[in-house]
């Protein structure tokens, strides 16, 4: 137990130092850490997150090649006109529009193609990216525990079938349940923080000269037919994606070993991605060597080495002592059936996987005699993903704020996700054990 203790020091640890360090310094400290596990405690290391860099590369190429060709300064354009009366509206339009991609593709994955345009947008509007950004990842996790496409929903269809539960019983207690979560979650963060103006952080940025001021970005955009066409094509590489993911009947498949494999959605998305942005570079005349030069593509690179070295300490440690985890929240809920949901919600930010945690103790669950509307109604709790920033959405998103507003914190959790996340979940847990016991 000793050992165990000292590994969850050094975890934290390295976190905290590579928090601070910033940029690559964070993926490098992981590695720190990863290395410490390995040939000191002697921990099996788990697979690196591959899927996930690979996904996060090829959302930056096409984001970088959109950026490139000048499509984000028109979206921007856009969407300042659609927000110059009430700018704020991002921190609402943001999680609203993650929330729907995400409930319909069954997957968060969709986020990374929306969240560098929420975090321009924001921007451009003169609103702190960290707003819109934070509460529209906790959207992405929300909405996994609401898609009918979802492997967590389907967990719980499967655990729950026995007892007469139908996945539109689900539906119907979880969407509007969450829906409300992240709702109330963006009223929370409306006025979190300095205006993005008054940010020192953003200050700096700008006086090292790393960004340049919003008003100049308007002042020398230039909307080309080029640039229309980039945004254009952009969008209809999110459609396609969406539609892929809600009917994966579309999906190719092959007979391997007498058994049926179908196209992963994230190598939907990167095959998306990174062909689509090949498209946009030939249709739109980019030049390749401004794509890499972008800042979109330099922040989006600094979050693939992030989620490499942080994320795979973090699998590494956590799966090492998956049993640990589970039997000591196990025996909190037998203490106590109340703290179901806390445990549900711990163990989730633990395994950073919403459907290994239905798997794990949802079983449980009905073996302590909890009610099914009580189950269904306390679903959305395993969305703790978000409670160690670590994960590749909470990554990926400092990575996209560019102003520097979405921070992992100097604490590690007074991270900018902590507010809107833990809100989220209480109300959408409340409405959804409210809405469990009406309908079922």
């Amino acid at each position: 137990m000793i050992s165990f203790w000292i590994q969850f020091v050094v975890f934290f640890a390295c976190i905290i130092v590579g928090a601070r360090l910033g940029g690559v310094g964070l993926g490098m400290m992981g590695a720190v850490g990863l290395v410490i596990f390995t040939f000191i405690f002697n921990l099996q290391p788990a697979s690196p997150p591959i899927a996930v860099m690979l996904i996060i590369a090829a959302v930056i190429t096409a984001a970088s090649t959109l950026q490139a060709a000048g499509g984000l300064d028109f979206l921007v354009l856009l969407a300042e006109k659609i927000l110059r009366k009430h700018p704020e509206r991002v921190t609402f339009m943001g999680p609203i529009v993650t929330y729907f991609f995400t409930l319909f593709a069954g997957t968060g994955y969709v986020g990374f193609a929306i969240f560098p345009v929420i975090a321009e947008v924001a921007r451009e509007a003169g609103v702190r990216p960290e707003r819109p950004l934070s509460i529209s990842v906790i959207a992405s996790q929300q909405a996994i525990t609401a898609s009918p496409m979802s492997a967590a929903t389907a967990a719980m269809v499967g655990i729950l079938a026995p007892a007469g539960v139908t996945l539109g019983q689900i539906m119907l207690v979880c969407i509007p349940a969450t829906l409300i979560g992240i709702l109330v979650g963006a009223v929370s963060v409306y006025k979190k923080g300095k205006e993005l103006l008054d940010d020192p952080e953003y200050q700096r940025r700008i006086a090292d000269g790393e960004l340049v001021k919003a008003e100049q970005m308007k002042e020398g955009a230039v909307v080309t037919k080029e640039a229309k066409r980039s945004v254009y094509l952009f969008t209809l590489i999110i459609v396609a994606v969406i539609v892929f993911g809600t009917f994966k009947s579309l999906l190719p498949s092959w007979e391997v070993d007498g058994a049926t494999v179908t196209l992963s959605i994230p190598h939907v998305i990167e095959m998306m991605m990174l062909g689509f942005a090949g498209i946009i570079v030939i249709s739109c005349k980019v030049r390749t060597g401004e794509i890499i030069k972008s800042s979109i593509f330099q922040a989006g690179m600094m979050g693939v080495v992030a989620v490499f070295g942080v994320a795979w300490m973090g699998d590494t440690f956590f799966t090492a002592h998956r049993e640990l985890f589970i039997t000591y929240l196990a025996s909190l809920v037998q203490s106590a059936p109340w703290l179901y949901a806390v445990a549900l919600f711990f163990l989730s930010a633990l395994l950073f996987s919403q459907g290994a945690t239905v798997r794990a103790l949802m079983p449980f669950g009905m073996s302590l005699g909890l009610s099914v509307p009580a189950l269904i109604g306390m679903f959305p709790a395993v969305n703790g993903y978000f409670f160690i920033p670590t994960s590749p959405p909470t990554l990926g998103a400092i990575a996209f704020d560019r102003t520097g507003t979405t921070t992992m914190g100097r604490y590690l959790f007074d991270h900018s996700f902590m507010r809107p996340g833990v809100i989220s979940i209480i109300v959408s847990v409340s409405v959804g054990l409210l809405l469990a016991n009406l309908i079922i």
